[in-house]
C-alpha cells in the first residue's frame, strides 16, 4: 500500500480553518492515509480486518462486506482530494498531542454512515521518502530550469544586440524589452517570495 501511495499525487484540502495536504490510497485489502499541515505529518494504515472492526462500532445498523465500505471510503475521499467534496458529506478534524482524527460523515445505503481515521504521527523514514526528498528532488529540477532559461534569456539578448549593431530595427516599437538582468530578477523574485510568505 505504501509503495502504491508514492504515486499517488499531494492534495490541498481544508477542514474548517486548518488546511491540510494529503493523499491516500484504498485497496480492497485495506488503506493508508498520509495529511500534513507542513509543521506535522501523521498517517493511518488500516487492513481490512482493522476497518470491518471499526465499521461495526461505528455503524451498528450497517451490514457490508468490507471491500464495499473501502470502496464507499475511496469514493468519499477522492472527490474531496479532487476539490470537489460531495454535498451530503461533511469533514471535520481534530488534532491531539497523540495525532489527528479526520471524521467522516455521510450516508450509505440511506443510512448514516460515521468514520474516523486515527492518524499517529508519521515515522521520520516516511516523511522523508513522501515529503522530503520529492520537495528536494523537485527543487533541484526547477533550479536547473531556471539557469536554462536564464541561458537562454542571455543569448537571445546577444542576438538582439547583434542585430541591432548591424542596423536592425523593430517595424513594432511595443516590442521593445529591456535587456535581462540576472541579478535583478533574482533581487526581485527572493522579494515576491517573501512577500508572499508573509
Amino acid at each position: 500500500l505504501e509503495s502504491s501511495l508514492l504515486t499517488q499525487p499531494w492534495a490541498s484540502v481544508r477542514f474548517g480553518e486548518s488546511s491540510f495536504l494529503a493523499k491516500v490510497c484504498f485497496r480492497d485489502t485495506g488503506y493508508i492515509l498520509l495529511i500534513s499541515d507542513l509543521s506535522s505529518v501523521w498517517y493511518e494504515s488500516a487492513d481490512a480486518e482493522a476497518v470491518g472492526q471499526r465499521s461495526k462500532e461505528l455503524n451498528k445498523r450497517l451490514t457490508v462486506h468490507v471491500s464495499s465500505f473501502l470502496n464507499h471510503l475511496c469514493s468519499l475521499m477522492c472527490p474531496l482530494l479532487a476539490g470537489q467534496p460531495g454535498a451530503t458529506t461533511a469533514f471535520s478534524c481534530h488534532r491531539s498531542p497523540g495525532g489527528l482524527r479526520l471524521h467522516v460523515k455521510s450516508e450509505l445505503s440511506g443510512l448514516p454512515f460515521y468514520w474516523d481515521f486515527h492518524c499517529c504521527p508519521a515515522p521520520l523514514d516516511m516523511v522523508s521518502r513522501h515529503l522530503v526528498r520529492p520537495l528536494i528532488q523537485m527543487n533541484l529540477v526547477l533550479q536547473c530550469q531556471v539557469q536554462e532559461l536564464i541561458s537562454l534569456l542571455l543569448q537571445k539578448d546577444a542576438e538582439i544586440e547583434d542585430y541591432r549593431e548591424s542596423g536592425a530595427t523593430l517595424s513594432r516599437d511595443r516590442l521593445r524589452t529591456e535587456p535581462f538582468r540576472e541579478e535583478t530578477f533574482q533581487q526581485n523574485f527572493v522579494a515576491e517570495v517573501r512577500n508572499g510568505a508573509s
